[in-house]
């Protein structure tokens, strides 16, 4: 008589393969979401550090442009301009970010004011479906703002001033007339320094020889001429 067929050892290793079990009771459903809430908070906060060191990089581009241009009276207006563009390119880079923070902050929103909410002060009216809308953006996660509308948030909360800010500092720096009077008088200065009177004439009214090609490089000369015109 042949003993009963034993199952194999190597039968329920499939099974096994085939995915972590689930939880089974309530104490083992609540330390999932536990774990769950506790990591979506970690990715959440991470990409928060990220807005705000984006946030970081655009006020240390603002104070440096302005420090440059407005210290410096030669310093052109362009600064201030080129110093917009910065700004514009790390709030496009922000705007990104957002997006992406913008996806973990409503899960966990979602987590906390369905299932913690009720806990703490159990209301009447609640979402029944909030675990199977949470499933489906875990499934499959997309953005919930376009760009358009995350660069217009951001535009909002902070960028807004720095843009005001530089926008300020460059009518100061193309209407103030001491500003333009300091920056002129110093490279009056400069020109007197390096190139003689007839040198500088030659310069104006030729631009052919080497000299001369380089006081002309300096600044617009005819408007110079007139400033530095008593030699």
């Amino acid at each position: 008589m042949e003993p009963p067929n034993e199952p194999h050892a190597d039968a329920a290793i499939p099974q096994r393969l085939a995915g972590p079990p689930l939880p089974a009771t309530t104490m083992e459903f609540i330390n999932a979401l536990a774990h769950y809430h506790r990591g979506e908070i970690a990715r959440m906060a991470g990409w928060r550090d990220r807005i705000d060191r984006t946030t970081n990089w655009a006020i240390t581009v603002v104070a440096a442009m302005l420090s440059v241009s407005l210290s410096t009276p030669t310093a052109h207006h362009g600064v201030l301009i080129f110093a917009m563009l910065l700004v514009f390119l790390l709030l496009s880079i922000e705007a990104r970010r957002y997006r992406f923070f913008d996806v973990y902050r409503a899960r966990v929103r979602r987590l906390e004011r369905n299932y913690f909410a009720q806990v703490f002060a159990p209301a009447p009216e609640l979402d029944s479906d909030w675990a199977r809308i949470l499933g489906e953006d875990l499934r499959s996660p997309q953005f919930l703002v376009t760009h358009k509308e995350a660069m217009s948030t951001r535009l909002r909360r902070n960028y807004i001033w720095m843009f005001l800010i530089l926008l300020l500092a460059w009518l100061l720096k193309v209407t103030s007339s001491k500003l333009q009077r300091e920056g002129s008088v110093r490279l009056c200065a400069v020109v007197r320094g390096n190139y003689s009177q007839r040198e500088f004439g030659t310069g104006l009214r030729l631009g052919g020889d080497s000299r001369g090609r380089r006081v002309l490089r300096l600044a617009r000369l005819r408007d110079l001429a007139d400033l530095c015109g008593r030699w």
